[in-house]
C-alpha cells in the first residue's frame, strides 16, 4: 500500500453539496495529474474514485510492474508513480472521495453540474473532467449461487471501512497484492482470519507473501487450499463457505468475505450522460478535450480521437491543454497568461519553491 495518504473528506452521506470549480472522475495518474494542471491556472479540484486507494490502475493491477516511458524516469512501479505525483500536487489541496462511483450527471439552472454518487454525495461543478481510464472499475463476482444476496451485508468486494470488519470471523478469497494487503491489515481487528487461494502460490509483492506466512506460523491466521464452492447462511448474514480441497470438503465459518478475482472496466454510468460515444470511448476534440457537453472534458484511455495512443504520458498532455480551455469556463472574464514553472515567481510561489 502507499505511504501517501491523501487527504480524503468525511463525506455527507445526507446528499448535503459539495461545491468546487472542477470535478475530477478518476484518480488515475491522468486525474492526478489533472489536479496539478488545474491547479496552475487556480482552479480548485474534487477527485472521485470508485477504488479505496488512488493510482487506478496503475496502483490497482500492476503496483510492483515497472513502466519504462514515463519522461525523466527510466523505470518507476505503478505505485511509485502515484506516489510521486500524490508529492508533486500537494500544493493544491485537492479532496479526494475514494470508494465512490458517480451514478448521475445533470445541469442546474445557472450551467453547473450537478453530480450524485452511489452513496449519495452531491456534487456541484462549474466543470467535469472524466479521467477514468477504460471506465469504472467493476469487481469480478465469484461464480458461487445466491452471492448477490450477501453483497453489502456479509460479502465485499473492497474495504471502505476497516470497523465493519472488527471482531468479525473474515474470509479473504485470492492470492493478489489486494487479498494479501487486506489480510495482513485486517488480522489486528478480526475476530478470526482465513486466507483462502486455490494453490499455495501467490502473485503478490514477495514481503507480503513472507508476513502473511509469518502470520499462519504463529497460527494468528489460517490459510487453506482449494476453491469455494457454496455460501450458507440467511437473510444475507453469511455463516459459512464450503470449500473444496485435495482431501474433500470442508466448511470456514465466517460472517464476512472479502473475494479479490480481480477486476473488469466497464463505462458504467458515464454512458446514461447523454455523450456522444463511440465503442465506449469518448471522442473529444484535440485542442481542448472537451467533449460533445460543453464544460465536460475526457482526459487519458477513455477519450478517442484520431491518432490516439492509450499512453499515460499522452493523457498528462491532454490535461494541460484541457486546464487551459476548463480556465475560460471557471474565469470567464480573466485573461489567462501563458508561464512557464521555471520563470514565472507566481507559479513557484504556488508550487511552495519560492
Amino acid at each position: 500500500m502507499s505511504d501517501t495518504n491523501p487527504a480524503t473528506a468525511a463525506d455527507d452521506e445526507t446528499g448535503a453539496p459539495i461545491e468546487t470549480d472542477a470535478l475530477i472522475i478518476g484518480a488515475g495518474p491522468v486525474g492526478l495529474f489533472a489536479v496539478f494542471e488545474l491547479g496552475l491556472v487556480d482552479i480548485k479540484a474534487h477527485v472521485i474514485d470508485i477504488l479505496d486507494k488512488v493510482g487506478g490502475q496503475c496502483a490497482e493491477l500492476y503496483p510492483e510492474k515497472p513502466i519504462y516511458d514515463i519522461p525523466a524516469l527510466p523505470e518507476v512501479s505503478g505505485q511509485q508513480l502515484t506516489d510521486r505525483l500524490m508529492e508533486q500536487i500537494k500544493p493544491f489541496g485537492a479532496t479526494f472521495h475514494l470508494g465512490h462511483r458517480v451514478d448521475a450527471l445533470s445541469r442546474e439552472v445557472d450551467g453547473r453540474f450537478r453530480l450524485v454518487t452511489d452513496r449519495g454525495q452531491v456534487f456541484v461543478a462549474k466543470v467535469v473532467v472524466v479521467a477514468a481510464g477504460g471506465g469504472s472499475f467493476t469487481p469480478k463476482r465469484p461464480p458461487l449461487e445466491g452471492i448477490e444476496a450477501y453483497e453489502g451485508t456479509s460479502v465485499f468486494y473492497s474495504v471502505r471501512r476497516m470497523k465493519d470488519f472488527a471482531d468479525q470471523d473474515v474470509l479473504i478469497v485470492g492470492g493478489g497484492d489486494s487479498a494479501l494487503d487486506w489480510t495482513l491489515n485486517l488480522q489486528p481487528i478480526a475476530r478470526s482470519l482465513t486466507l483462502l487461494h486455490r494453490r499455495d502460490d501467490f502473485r503478490g509483492a514477495p514481503h507480503s507473501v513472507e508476513k502473511m506466512r509469518g502470520l499462519v506460523t504463529s497460527e494468528a491466521i489460517r490459510l487453506m487450499i482449494g476453491q469455494a464452492t457454496a455460501l450458507k447462511g440467511a437473510g444475507g448474514a453469511l455463516e459459512a463457505v464450503v470449500v473444496k480441497t485435495k482431501d474433500g470438503e470442508e466448511q470456514i465459518a465466517c460472517t464476512r468475505m472479502l473475494p479479490f478475482f480481480g477486476l473488469t472496466m466497464k463505462l458504467g454510468p458515464i454512458a446514461e450522460w447523454g455523450l456522444n460515444l463511440d465503442e465506449n470511448l469518448i471522442p473529444v476534440d484535440t485542442a481542448r478535450f472537451e467533449t460533445s457537453i460543453p464544460g465536460i472534458f475526457a482526459i487519458g484511455d477513455i477519450n478517442t480521437y484520431p491518432g490516439k495512443l492509450k499512453l499515460i504520458l499522452s493523457g498528462f498532455h491532454e490535461a494541460a491543454l484541457m486546464s487551459q480551455a476548463a480556465h475560460k469556463i471557471v474565469y470567464p472574464d480573466k485573461k489567462l497568461l501563458f508561464q512557464y514553472t521555471t520563470s514565472s515567481s507566481s507559479l513557484q510561489k504556488k508550487l511552495g519553491v519560492r
